[in-house]
């Protein structure tokens, strides 16, 4: 099994197997609104994308922000989920932002607040609600 992360902007061949990750976990599952899951944001973040074998199953963006880096949309399809993969992603781009000392944050939804934690993330500040689910800022420690 070869595994396989690549970051990308959204000029890459990449980014529309990203999207269709994206569309596949909000839209489909979650039913968010695709006019919410597709902000704008995308031409000013950095992508990445975990590939095992020739499959794309996990990805993610960031971007700086007036606060610092924040990660966003992160996804991992569904028959994918629980095999470490959302956790090597993760892993592998705080190790490059951690070298930048900028703030790290996200707003996690709260089935995905326990994952967080085991990767160093801290709440701050109440519960919101984003795309009606439940979310927690967090700050990386």
């Amino acid at each position: 099994m070869l595994i396989t992360i690549q970051s990308f902007n959204h000029k890459h061949e990449l980014f529309k197997k990203a999207m269709e990750i994206r569309f596949t976990v909000f839209v489909e599952e979650q039913n968010v609104d695709k006019n919410i899951e597709y902000d704008g944001l995308d031409f000013e973040a950095v992508h990445f994308i975990v590939i095992i074998d020739d499959t794309p199953v996990a990805t993610l963006r960031y971007r700086e922000t007036e606060e610092g880096v924040k990660i966003e949309r992160m996804s991992v399809l569904k028959e994918h989920r629980r095999l470490a993969y959302g956790h090597l992603l993760l892993k592998h781009v705080l190790a490059g932002l951690v070298l930048s000392k900028h703030k790290i944050y996200l707003n996690a939804q709260e089935s995905a607040v326990n994952f967080y934690k085991t990767m160093n993330f801290s709440i701050v500040g109440d519960e919101f609600y984003d795309a009606n689910i439940k979310h927690f800022k967090m700050i990386y420690k």
